[in-house]
């Protein structure tokens, strides 16, 4: 994980409606250059609108597109049963050719759960069910006949069709301490997330955000992942002014954060001022935490090239 990794760049399709609406933003983004188109994995409208069916709808995207990958950012695990998820996995790397990222999560939107009738069990509950879905999906993925004997899965002599040739990587967001465990054993890309609450919320401490803590949540990956090499990820949302220090207070006054620009300025995830200022802070960053993989909403696709370009 002390190599540099050269950087790739991806988009969160989040206003896409209609499968036409999907493909011509597949198609814009191959053509801008990103690495990679993802949707999210959500039936009710808040907070990211309303979404398409993200393996069904990437299979759109992957057939109108020759060398972007396509990627689930991050289908929530309590939502399909592992060996279904293999199956639809397999499948759709075999009809993108090879170009299919499969995200997945505990799953954290408790609103969510309980307009459907899912249950919301406690959160160790569902990092444990998560846990043993990734055990039974590298396992399935890699082409291997599968045994488990879980707390929450019972899968006997299984194998998945079609086999992978190359098992497609598999991403995990990760917050809290025991998710970014878990991710750096089992994940290929890390995606850096804040916490999520017991409640069932995303937190919005501004503590999450410091780079002592990302630091802090990079060493818990690189410490679990014990030399394997793994990529390191975040989404963000870049502010764009020719003036750095102006869109760093800006984007605090926005924010409510109560915080000097020189702190917003260092936050691993804010990215202000011109793109070449903005590459420059990605590439530091780069050298100081890891990071290589940033996704941005489908809203800054075009404004980000500039970046995408540089890099």
């Amino acid at each position: 994980m002390n190599d540099v990794r050269p950087f790739r760049f991806g988009v969160a399709a989040e206003s896409a409606r209609t499968a036409r609406d999907l493909v011509a933003l597949a198609r814009r983004a191959e053509e801008l250059g990103y690495a990679t188109l993802t949707l999210r994995d959500h039936f009710v409208s808040e907070p990211f609108g309303d979404q398409l069916a993200p393996m069904v709808a990437l299979t759109a995207a992957a057939c109108a597109t020759r060398t972007l990958r396509v990627g689930t950012l991050v289908l929530a695990n309590d939502y399909r049963h592992p060996v279904v998820l293999a199956k639809e996995a397999a499948t759709l790397d075999e009809v993108s050719g090879g170009r299919f990222e499969l995200g997945v999560g505990a799953g954290w939107l408790r609103e969510e759960y309980e307009r459907a009738g899912m249950a919301f069990d406690a959160a160790g509950v569902r990092v444990d069910r998560l846990e043993e879905s990734l055990r039974l999906l590298r396992s399935l993925l890699d082409g291997r006949k599968t045994t488990l004997e879980g707390a929450h899965y019972r899968v006997r002599d299984l194998t998945v069709f079609p086999v992978p040739e190359r098992r497609p990587p598999i991403l995990v967001g990760a917050g809290s301490g025991r998710m970014l465990g878990l991710a750096g054993r089992y994940a290929d890309i890390v995606g850096i997330l804040p916490r999520a609450l017991p409640g069932g919320a995303i937190s919005e401490e501004v503590s999450e955000r410091l780079p002592d803590t990302i630091a802090r949540k990079v060493d818990r990956v690189r410490e679990a992942a014990d030399g394997r090499e793994v990529e390191l990820s975040m989404l963000v949302t870049p502010r764009f002014g020719p003036d750095p220090r102006r869109v760093a207070e800006r984007t605090a006054r926005e924010r409510g954060w109560d915080l000097p620009a020189d702190l917003v300025l260092d936050m691993p995830s804010q990215f202000v001022g011109p793109p070449g200022h903005i590459a420059e802070q990605m590439v530091a960053r780069r050298d100081r935490y890891g990071f290589s993989y940033y996704l941005v909403p489908d809203r800054q696709m075009e404004e980000f090239a500039q970046v995408v370009e540089l890099l």
